[in-house]
């Protein structure tokens, strides 16, 4: 396999940590290296180690028509970081369910929670195979806390919430946190009823983060219909209009929906403005 190992050295220390919580079988399809995939590409334009040959050309073809995406794809964890922070933190929240997880780099929501709380509780949920490779790796936790991996399709919240539920205490706010992966339903109506779902059975006091990309970009668009045509699972870019309507029912944490380098931002994050939204909501 060409990019696994650098990943799984760094996190080896901790794989084996049996606080850890594991809800599907090690076993999982096989990986398609033959035909690019948006979570090894991200991992490529974030500086990661865990893409083939293919990704590497999609994702360069990608930039070629549109550089920002690589700022992007940073500010993404960078906004991840600071959120969950935030929620770790000033928000006193111990439970987290990270839907979309991708493929695991640095300040991992595990990692961001539990260093502002040892015992925070971290609920991954993904189903690519790549990420279930390395889910070993991704499941690990302080004493104090826990982290778990689901298996599943996100569209499926009924079994998100139901396993979830055997590491999380959903009777207690739970921050949720979906960035950059919503796309991938091509479709609004079922983006949109994803969050919502899942935020109308967590109770007060709960918390999404989120962020994605928008649509007023033309080199964005051309660069994303490009990537669409090369047989990868397409993504769709948001209108900023359809991008607030996730956060319909909730309340926003000051500076609100803005671009993604403005919300909170910490000594040394990138300053530019990308065609990227994020921000984060209170269940009141």
């Amino acid at each position: 396999m060409y990019p696994l190992g650098g990943l799984l050295d760094t996190e080896s220390e901790c794989v084996n940590d049996m606080s850890n919580e594991f809800s599907s079988s090690d076993a999982g399809p096989a990986v398609d290296e033959s035909v690019p995939h948006s979570a090894r590409i991200w991992n490529y334009w974030q500086g990661g180690k865990d893409y083939y040959p293919v990704d590497k050309e999609a994702g360069d073809q990608y930039i070629a028509t549109f550089p920002g995406i690589v700022d992007i794809a940073r500010n993404m964890r960078f906004f991840l970081r600071r959120s969950v922070r935030y929620l770790a933190g000033e928000a006193g929240i111990s439970q987290f369910l990270d839907i979309g997880t991708g493929l695991p780099t640095n300040d991992n929501t595990h990692q961001v929670a539990q260093s502002a709380n040892p015992a925070a509780r971290i609920v991954y949920v993904d189903n690519d195979p790549t990420v279930l490779a390395h889910a070993r790796a991704l499941l690990t936790s302080t004493p104090e806390g826990a982290t778990a991996y689901i298996d599943t399709n996100m569209s499926d919240t009924a079994v998100v919430l139901e396993e979830a539920a055997k590491t999380l205490d959903l009777s207690k706010p739970i921050a949720v946190t979906i960035n950059g992966v919503l796309g991938h339903t091509n479709d609004y109506g079922v983006a949109t009823g994803i969050v919502h779902r899942i935020m109308d059975q967590l109770v007060s006091g709960s918390y999404l983060a989120f962020s994605d990309s928008t649509t007023e970009d033309e080199a964005f668009n051309r660069a994303q219909q490009g990537y669409d045509d090369t047989g990868a699972v397409p993504y769709k870019l948001w209108t900023p209009e359809e991008l607030a309507g996730f956060f319909d029912g909730l309340e926003l944490v000051e500076p609100g929906l803005v671009p993604i380098p403005k919300w909170r931002p910490e000594p040394g994050d990138d300053p530019k403005d990308q065609p990227t939204l994020a921000g984060v909501g209170r269940k009141p």
